[in-house]
């Protein structure tokens, strides 16, 4: 055996054992990236595994530190904190999961100050010290590059000209600062009352040949949610 290779052989079995002793702790998270709408509710799903034999004590989410502007929180607390236990989401965060596999959640009426990164934690019957998180190496990339979910909340603005002539066309479009992850059929609203033929998963509306009547203030949704965007002013000359 050459020198070389029996500088080697110890550092090739310490990985092995490393790898062995990490082998069945793991989450997945689908997806790893959210944008949702203002008001609405998310659902994260998640799953997690743990080698034969642990029995989980706590199932928990927690977020990443508050960013201020001018510091963000590292103190292991507030890093770890368990949400249900926070008042501004206890009322909010409801766990569809269990103490086997299934560590998904229901966060509802989100808003722009819950974007964050959330993540799963769980402590095991010999790991009263959080050791064992859902965010160490496993074989999904996602889990190894970003260890939970990034929500990213977003509203609904309309982009439109001020002030059209009678008999052009103009193309009214919703805007969102994201792409919603849920598929979206968007609607539109004149002067407040639903255009009920305007229904399309695109998020343009096309007015052609525009009249007098077609003046008003236009507003914009997604089918199935509460939130409509602030109304703009569209205005037809002669």
């Amino acid at each position: 055996m050459s020198v070389r290779m029996a500088l080697l052989l110890p550092l090739i079995f310490s990985l092995m054992i490393h790898r062995v002793s990490s082998a069945g702790w793991g989450g997945n998270y689908r997806p790893s990236h959210i944008c949702a709408l203002k008001n609405s509710s998310v659902i994260m799903s998640c799953n997690y595994t743990y080698p034969t034999g642990h029995k989980i004590k706590k199932v928990f989410w927690t977020k990443t530190p508050v960013k201020d502007g001018s510091k963000e929180s590292s103190e292991e607390g507030e890093q770890h904190k368990d949400l249900s236990e926070d008042p501004e989401y206890s009322q909010r965060l409801q766990y569809l999961g269990d103490k086997q596999n299934n560590c998904t959640i229901r966060l509802s009426h989100v808003t722009q100050k819950d974007e964050h990164m959330y993540y799963f934690r769980f402590i095991t019957d010999d790991d009263d010290d959080d050791d064992n998180d859902v965010d160490d190496d496993d074989d999904s990339q996602e889990q190894t590059s970003d260890p939970g979910v990034t929500l990213t909340v977003t509203d609904l603005q309309v982009e439109s000209p001020e002030t059209v002539r009678e008999g052009d066309s103009v193309r009214l479009t919703c805007k969102s600062s994201c792409t919603l992850t849920d598929r979206a059929t968007f609607i539109w609203f004149r002067n407040s009352q639903p255009l009920t033929e305007k229904r399309d998963r695109k998020n343009q509306l096309q007015l052609q040949s525009v009249r007098r009547e077609d003046a008003g203030r236009y507003s914009c949704g997604v089918q199935g949610h509460t939130y409509i965007s602030p109304a703009v002013q569209l205005s037809v000359t002669c």
